[in-house]
């Protein structure tokens, strides 16, 4: 085993290819998505004020969206057509139109006929300057019904609008780098490991070197022996990107930082075997790169994360138990985040083990079989 590990050290050491792939495109992932993310999610989006009523309530709503740190009032005007340009020509991401006659209608008990328009097409985007821009104006029609409209009229009256109390869980802030960072550096990460080990076997065979792969050797130890290597080494920048996140900018660990690191660990080394498996199944490192991108380039749309799975398409569901990318997002979700107790995330901990023995069931035989072609 020993020997088997030595000798794919020494590979990576003469490949300068091989090498950097483990080393310099996982630091470079590393320092582009930490830096990316660093701000934690966008502020100060432009919007619109389309204000036609000119009343005590537009100037209230004007008010309540300008302090919303989510959102920019880049334009203030009463006329709709010029503000939909704007949206189009994606200068502005969405706008609030006051028609004439909002302050008369609501203090009438009517619908005041406010409405909020925002470009859905940039999800995250669209979702975050629609709850800023519904909060606002929600909170700003609150608030000019009780100090204003109910005060002025009903004096003696003292009447409070109802408070709903809402609470975003685990992440409060909703907050990108806790949310989309952690998904994303292990999502990348095991698609460099799908690849140098692609390459690696590949190479094996390319320029038959399967006799001294195995040499004083069981099949077990060079298939371990070498996804082991490739493991450990992208599981070490993994531990270096959980300090840079955890103690360098506070994003603490609710639950077992121990049980977070084996789960991490076994998806590396299930991707590992897995593709060990397939590339001496295949043994054409096209058709392999291809396979990769398919299943390894799908994990993070199908793990549950950025495309829900409830209600999912069959095929959907059935892919999605197919990787082991999900039963890891699932222990990171409710290890790191959520701070679940440690026995809830032992079946997604069992997963990924199955995942590696189904990886080295397949690989052992394929392994099997090529060194008896070679010998022949």
């Amino acid at each position: 085993m020993l020997q088997a590990i030595w000798r794919e050290l020494h590979y990576l050491k003469t490949h300068k290819w091989d090498l950097s792939m483990l080393t310099l495109a996982p630091l470079l992932i590393i320092i582009i998505f930490g830096s990316m993310l660093l701000e934690g999610k966008p502020e100060h989006l432009p919007i619109t004020v389309i204000d036609q009523d000119q009343s005590q309530l537009s100037a209230k709503i004007t008010d309540y969206l300008a302090l919303n740190h989510s959102l920019y009032i880049q334009l203030e005007t009463n006329d709709q057509s010029h503000a939909e340009r704007k949206l189009n020509e994606t200068q502005i991401w969405g706008y609030v139109i006051i028609p004439s006659g909002a302050q008369k209608r609501l203090v009438q008990g009517q619908d005041a006929q406010i409405a909020i328009a925002y470009n859905q097409s940039f999800f995250s985007i669209g979702n975050t300057i629609s709850s800023a821009m519904l909060k606002s104006t929600a909170e700003a029609t609150a608030d000019f019904l009780a100090k204003n409209h109910f005060q002025n009229n009903i004096p003696y009256l003292d009447i409070s609008t109802p408070h709903i109390n809402v609470s975003p869980l685990f992440n409060p802030t909703l907050n990108y780098e806790l949310f989309l960072e952690p998904f994303l550096i292990p999502a990348l990460l095991h698609l460099i490991i799908c690849c140098s080990i692609a390459f690696s076997v590949g190479q094996e065979m390319k320029f038959n070197t399967v006799h001294t792969w195995l040499d004083n050797t069981s099949f077990s130890e060079a298939i371990f022996a070498k996804c082991l290597v490739h493991s450990i080494i992208l599981f070490g920048w993994s531990l270096l990107w959980l300090f840079w996140l955890t103690i360098i900018r506070g994003w603490f660990i609710a639950g077992s930082s121990l049980l977070l690191c084996v789960g991490l660990f076994l998806l590396y080394f299930s991707y590992a075997l897995i593709i060990t498996a397939v590339t001496l199944a295949l043994k054409d490192l096209t058709r392999t790169f291809g396979l990769i991108a398919i299943y390894g380039g799908s994990s993070l749309s199908f793990a549950g994360i950025t495309l829900p799975l409830n209600n999912a398409p069959l095929f959907t569901q059935f892919w999605s138990n197919l990787i082991p990318y999900t039963p890891y997002v699932k222990l990171q979700t409710e290890q790191w985040v959520v701070g679940s107790p440690i026995y809830i995330s032992l079946p997604s901990l069992c997963l990924l083990f199955l995942f590696c023995l189904i990886g080295y069931v397949i690989s052992f035989f394929c392994l099997k079989k090529l060194s008896k072609q070679v010998e022949t």
